[in-house]
């Protein structure tokens, strides 16, 4: 199983790279059942893996013009202090046992995995509906010019929803950024697609720290994940531009959505011990 976990860590980084997102969002179950880890150090996991890789598919980005610095810090610090409270503080209080209905229990581990079905079934409709004209998908949207205005309390209020979302389940939630990056900051595509690869850098790999002093990690699988991951997404850069990048976002998305069901079944009906 762990040898098919190698594998599908870089998957995940060929799909984040034909696609230029969504490919984040099956860490997690890539870590709980490929490598049986728990549910919570997976959330853990993730966040850094998610990080890592997004800060390397940031860095080209930033060197064409496509990152707007301004935007990222203001969508960012909400996002950051939001995504370490939750790791930090709210994470930790989360009692191993929540509530019990019938026989089921529900188990923090439980909890932290049908939130992120949830969070896989919502990415999925966004990606497969295609919300935001190719929300996500890299090299579309013109750079015209539009006068830069931010929603301030808005701004703050989605910043700490989508650290929220992140902190809980350790998913990026680029699908949540892109398009507030779209409404609420008037940037094109192609820059919101830039500067959300870098809020999600910064927000996953703070959140991360927020489990150092909780989380015994194991590094050497971290970063081995960590690199099959990086060095999938140069691979699937190399060949995006000889795939329909719209079709496949579009069957990726089915596919997340039939694995965020069947997680959601899977805790519920027959949790694992």
């Amino acid at each position: 199983m762990e040898i098919i976990g190698y594998f599908a860590s870089l998957l995940i980084g060929i799909s984040l790279g034909l696609i230029g997102g969504g490919g984040s969002i099956l860490t997690v179950p890539v870590l709980v059942y490929l490598f049986g880890i728990n549910p919570i150090l997976a959330t853990a996991y993730s966040l850094f893996i998610v990080g890592a890789s997004s800060l390397v598919g940031a860095f080209p980005k930033y060197q064409q013009g496509l990152v707007n610095m301004k935007t990222a810090i203001i969508f960012g610090i909400p996002s950051i202090i939001s995504v370490y409270a939750t790791r930090k503080f709210i994470v930790p209080l989360i009692p191993s046992e929540i509530f019990q209905i019938g026989d089921l229990v529900i188990t923090k581990s439980i909890l932290m995995m049908v939130l992120f079905a949830i969070l896989m079934v919502a990415a999925s409709i966004s990606m497969i509906r295609g919300t935001c004209e190719n929300c996500g998908k890299e090299g579309t949207g013109e750079l015209e010019v539009v006068p830069q205005t931010f929603n301030y309390p808005i701004i703050l209020l989605e910043g700490s929803v989508v650290g929220l979302l992140t902190g809980l389940v350790g998913a990026g939630g680029g699908f949540l950024i892109i398009p507030a990056l779209v409404v609420l900051s008037k940037l094109p595509m192609k820059q919101a697609v830039g500067t959300s690869l870098l809020i999600i850098a910064m927000k996953s790999l703070i959140g991360f720290t927020g489990d150092l002093g909780h989380q015994s990690i194991d590094w050497t699988l971290l970063v081995t994940i960590t690199a099959l991951a990086i060095a999938g997404i140069f691979v699937g850069d190399k060949f995006s531009k000889n795939v329909d990048s719209d079709k496949l976002k579009k069957g990726f998305g089915w596919f997340v959505l039939i694995m965020g069901l069947y997680i959601l079944i899977q805790q519920l009906a027959f949790p694992l011990k």
